[in-house]
């Protein structure tokens, strides 16, 4: 199985746009907004979320552009951890796509239908096929999913549909015993989370925050409880208590998280625990 990381920051991406802190001014490198892009051969592609980068993302990975054909993707599928708009809004990017599946949590899809009706505008270009993320095989590869939160994205805040609203992935290969687990948006570590990435190759995790308390501190919030309604648990927590001897690496990094500076010494002290911090583009193989 072949992996590649499209995209390695949190919404809005670093630098962001409207922010000119120390982080966002500095000379660290970019990123783009969080997405990945998994192959059981090399020639057929399915994306772990869709961020309003995607364009770019694919304009700037060789195995992803179109071709031979005129009109032809390697693009068959997306999968959505979340309703989240830097997780979905790429969706519309890929409009012009004539055949893709999306996977996502039943709660996201309907967001995605109801509240940010992504699906009712896609469907105006061409009709795409639109399941619940359930256990499911792409190009031999196996599919299951864990619910890992209940946090409704802003827009979706009045809805009463049940959760899970949250899942991370987790994508085997039989032919050669490779195991991806993606799980980018975890408000805690759940219980039976440790199960879930038992045996893999290689875990993404969620690297928002590299502490509880650096969004307040970084954009001068009066209100501490402002990181904890983001729904992100941060890396000093789970630096210590992820189980295993999996690779492990850290991404949806915020253009507040310092390990963004490869100088600094949380990026130092997250290599030091036998984490990464990979950057853009980076390619595994499983």
């Amino acid at each position: 199985m072949k992996v590649i990381l499209l995209g390695t920051a949190a919404g809005g991406g670093f630098p962001q746009w409207n922010c000119a802190c120390s982080q966002c001014t500095s000379d660290s490198p970019p990123r783009t907004q969080d997405s990945v892009a998994f192959s059981a051969d090399g020639r057929t592609w399915h994306l772990l979320n869709a961020s309003p980068d995607i364009r770019a993302q694919i304009l700037a990975t060789p195995a992803l552009r179109a071709g031979p054909g005129p009109r032809e993707t390697p693009l068959r599928t997306v999968l959505l951890t979340d309703a989240e708009l830097d997780h979905a809004l790429g969706l519309l990017m890929l409009r012009e796509a004539t055949a893709l599946t999306v996977h996502a949590p039943a709660a996201a899809l309907h967001a995605l239908t109801d509240r940010f009706p992504a699906r009712s505008i896609v469907g105006e270009y061409h009709d795409w096929t639109w399941r619940p993320a359930t256990e499911t095989t792409l190009d031999g590869l196996h599919i299951t999913s864990f619910p890992v939160s209940d946090k409704q994205p802003k827009y979706a805040r009045a809805s009463t549909q049940p959760g899970p609203w949250v899942v991370a992935y987790r994508i085997h290969d039989p032919a050669t015993g490779g195991t991806l687990v993606y799980a980018p948006c975890l408000r805690t570590w759940p219980s039976g989370f440790d199960g879930f990435t038992d045996g893999a190759d290689l875990v993404l995790l969620d690297g928002t925050f590299y502490s509880a308390t650096e969004f307040t501190t970084a954009t001068e919030s009066a209100n501490p409880a402002a990181q904890q309604a983001m729904g992100h648990v941060p890396i000093t927590t789970t630096l210590t208590t992820r189980p295993g001897t999996a690779r492990w690496a850290y991404t949806h990094l915020n253009n507040t998280n310092p390990v963004v500076d490869p100088a600094s010494p949380e990026h130092a002290a997250v290599l030091r625990a036998g984490a990464e911090l990979p950057p853009d583009g980076t390619e595994f193989t499983l």
